[in-house]
């Protein structure tokens, strides 16, 4: 492994600096399917797939790279969480799905527009006359996710940072910052977010109204319903997913520009022409979640190495959606770059991401809103990057501008 350290894809201190871009290339071009020995997490190992041609097939052939057979993640399931889709293989995951699926058809997400660009508006109102180094993450970029995950379940507008340190506990349980407590913190947060959510479902049985928590609690698919638990772990997947993966996009999109300012300076020039293909640009470029598990089911081979039934196998975001047999120049961050076949929010398998059209919509209107109102927004000082193995985040990052008269 001549001139590449190894980097060990368990330990989140890995990721203090940022993805191990150099690590994923040489994995991609020289072992795409790779042998990761682990002592903790996942013992005695995991395979990592890099290549995006395989991450895809890989998630397609779900009877042969099982999510249900011991969940998605590196970390052992905790109670309950089976009933998450993302722990799911069909038919029981597609039944979920399609219960849940209706807080995100087309209509729902028109509806919501107009409330997701007035929140980004009132968002950079509350910073944009200020004449001082503030932080993107926590004053910009975590707010929005936060306003639509309260707009779509109903959350009063004050408990939406109920959610934020909730999410951040679960998801950064090792990092120095969130991870106060670690493992035994990030179960206390999730069970309080599961006894939240069981709040709402019971103010709606008891008092009906015209919104998406009423739709779910009553939702019926062949005569069946989504049980208690299964929507209060559905509440926990979307304050997660819904809220980590959105900000970060949008902090690590910032920051990619912040690096490439004649790109930053282009896309000023032509917010309206080039922001949907920056927003799919920073989608690849960042790729929030690093990667996801799989149980293999059933001896196969992929590139001539040997799978065996009960391996544990994960495919690598990142690396794949930097591939250069698909992406031209994949190093390169180009805001009008077309075609962009990313696959940041999963690989055309049946766990595609439900929130993929929302999310998108969140980060064009907060994208909008900071290009015409903060012109000459830039980086005050160093990012401070998350560290965990599963999310690629962004805790703060300083920023200033000229403020708005």
């Amino acid at each position: 492994m001549q001139g590449v350290e190894t980097v060990d894809l368990t330990n989140p201190a890995s990721f203090a600096e940022g993805p191990p871009h150099a690590f994923y290339d040489w994995l991609r071009e020289e072992h795409p399917v790779w042998w990761h020995p682990s002592e903790t997490l996942c013992a005695p190992g995991f395979w990592v797939v890099t290549r995006y041609h395989d991450v895809i097939a890989v998630e397609r052939d779900w009877r042969t790279f099982s999510s249900g057979a011991r969940g998605a993640l590196l970390e052992d399931q905790q109670a309950g969480t089976e009933l998450m889709m993302l722990n799911q293989d069909p038919p029981q995951h597609t039944r979920l799905r399609n219960l849940v699926a209706r807080a995100f058809t087309p209509k729902v997400i028109r509806s919501l527009e107009p409330h997701i660009r007035e929140a980004a508006r009132r968002i950079v109102d509350r910073v944009a006359g200020r004449d001082e180094v503030i932080d993107f993450v926590t004053e910009l970029s975590a707010e929005l996710p936060l306003v639509v995950i309260a707009e779509l379940l109903g959350i009063p507008i004050e408990d939406r940072h109920k959610v934020f340190e909730w999410s951040n506990k679960m998801i950064g349980a090792n990092d120095p910052e969130y991870g106060t407590g670690g493992m035994e913190a990030a179960s206390a947060a999730s069970l309080e977010l599961y006894a939240y959510a069981q709040g709402l479902a019971d103010a709606r049985r008891e008092r009906p109204l015209d919104d998406i928590v009423t739709m779910l609690v009553n939702a019926e698919l062949d005569g069946e319903r989504l049980s208690d638990v299964e929507f209060n772990v559905f509440v926990l997947l979307l304050s997660v997913a819904g809220n980590e993966t959105t900000r970060n996009l949008i902090s690590g999109g910032m920051l990619a520009l912040f690096e490439h300012p004649e790109e930053y300076e282009r896309l000023r020039a032509d917010p309206e022409g080039l922001l949907p293909t920056a927003v799919d640009e920073m989608l690849r470029w960042v790729s929030p979640v690093r990667y996801f598990r799989r149980t293999v089911t059933a001896d196969t081979e992929l590139h001539g190495v040997p799978l065996r039934a009960g391996d544990a196998l994960t495919v690598q975001y990142a690396a794949a959606n930097r591939d250069p047999r698909v992406f031209d120049d994949p190093h390169r961050f180009d805001v009008g770059r077309t075609p962009n076949e990313h696959i940041a929010f999963g690989g055309r398998g049946p766990h595609y991401c439900l929130g993929a059209a929302l999310a998108k919509v969140e980060i064009v209107a907060m994208f909008d809103e900071i290009l015409r109102r903060l012109p000459d927004l830039r980086r005050a000082g160093a990012p401070q990057y998350l560290q965990s193995t599963l999310i690629n985040g962004i805790r703060h990052l300083p920023v200033r501008f000229t403020p708005e008269r």
